[in-house]
C-alpha cells in the first residue's frame, strides 16, 4: 500500500475497512477485482470481527453528533468507535481524566448513546465448540481401547 499523504489524520477500523472494500476486499462482491495483499486481507477479515465490521458511515457520524456535549478528542472518538465499550471501566480507560471531565451520569448518558446508535459487535463463531467435541471424541475413543 502506497501512502499518498502520510500526515493526513487517523483512521478508524471503519475507515480503514470502507478503504479496503473499495479496493475490492469485499468478499460479497464478486465483480471488483481484488487488488489488496494477502497481508491485507488478513487485516480486513480481522477488522470484520471487530466493532468496524457492524458499524457504518450513518452510525459513526450519528454517534459523533450526538456525543459532541461531552467534548472528547479526535483520539478518544477513535478508540470509542473502534473499541465501542459497553461498561463504564472502559469509557474510564478510554476518556483520559474521565472522572474530571464527566460525571458517571454523564458516562451513563454516553454509554446509552453508544448503545443506541452503534450496532453491536458482530458474533463469532465458536471454534472452541467443535475443538471441545473433538477432545470428547478422543477420550470416548481411548476408553473403548482401554475396554
Amino acid at each position: 500500500m502506497k501512502l499518498k499523504n502520510g500526515n493526513a489524520g487517523l483512521l478508524t477500523n471503519f475507515e480503514l475497512m470502507d478503504l479496503f472494500k473499495s479496493r475490492g476486499a469485499d468478499r460479497g462482491n464478486l465483480g471488483v477485482a481484488n487488488t489488496l495483499s494477502p497481508a491485507e486481507m488478513k487485516v480486513y477479515d480481522y477488522l470484520e470481527k471487530t466493532p468496524a465490521g457492524s458499524q457504518t458511515r450513518e452510525n459513526i457520524v450519528a454517534f459523533f453528533k450526538a456525543t459532541e456535549q461531552y467534548k472528547l478528542t479526535k483520539a478518544e472518538y477513535l478508540q470509542v468507535s473502534n473499541l465501542r465499550p459497553a461498561s463504564a471501566v472502559e469509557v474510564h480507560l478510554i476518556v483520559e481524566d474521565c472522572d474530571e471531565r464527566l460525571s458517571s451520569d454523564a458516562v451513563d448518558q454516553f454509554l446509552g448513546a453508544i448503545e443506541e446508535i452503534l450496532p453491536p459487535i458482530p458474533e463469532l463463531e465458536e471454534p472452541a465448540a467443535e475443538g471441545d467435541a473433538g477432545e470428547e471424541d478422543a477420550e470416548a475413543d481411548g476408553d473403548e481401547m482401554e475396554a
